[in-house]
């Protein structure tokens, strides 16, 4: 079994959750399991150790459980994206799609320095919108995104191809819900 497939033996399949139709992927089994944590992190450090980043962004609140770990790993920053009202400091916001409305992300406006190369990070890929509005907030700064790195990756919904020009990396890849 690959390393890929044994990871994916800790994400649990719950169908028809939060709604009909929907299989949710639930890391917390994972993320309970040294051993399952441990190799994620490692696996998550090898996809992305080459891309060198000086900064992993996380989005509130899945992308806080691996982005800090990850960053320690690869020698980076951690920043945060939070919700609204949530940071203490003057910040800048974005705007973002989600499959029933809208969302809002807001970033410490000192965060990131201009021309510094940035991870964009969350838990899950699927339709893109919170990793495209992290890359929306990493370029209102002048910060570069070097890639963007996901645990899992819904291979079936059009996540990858909302972050073009940008790299995505997966660790696991559901191909069908």
């Amino acid at each position: 079994m690959s390393a890929n497939g044994s990871l994916q033996s800790y994400i649990r399949s719950i169908p028809d959750f939060p709604k009909p139709g929907i299989v949710f992927r639930d890391i917390t089994p994972l993320l309970a399991s040294a051993e399952g944590l441990d190799a994620s992190v490692r696996a998550l450090t090898e996809l992305t150790r080459d891309l060198r980043p000086e900064i992993v962004i996380g989005a509130e609140a899945r992308g806080f459980l691996f982005g800090p770990a990850l960053a320690r790993e690869l020698g980076a920053g951690f920043v945060l994206a939070r919700k609204p009202g949530s940071l203490p400091h003057r910040t800048i916001r974005t705007e973002y799609a989600l499959e029933y409305g809208t969302s809002v992300l807001e970033l410490h406006a000192d965060a990131i320095t201009a021309g510094a190369r940035v991870l964009v990070h969350d838990d899950l890929l699927a339709t893109g919108g919170t990793a495209t509005a992290l890359c929306a907030l990493v370029e209102q700064l002048g910060g570069e995104v070097v890639g963007c790195a996901f645990l899992i990756e819904l291979a079936f919904l059009p996540g990858r191809a909302a972050l073009l020009p940008h790299d995505v990396h997966a660790l696991i890849s559901y191909d069908e819900e």
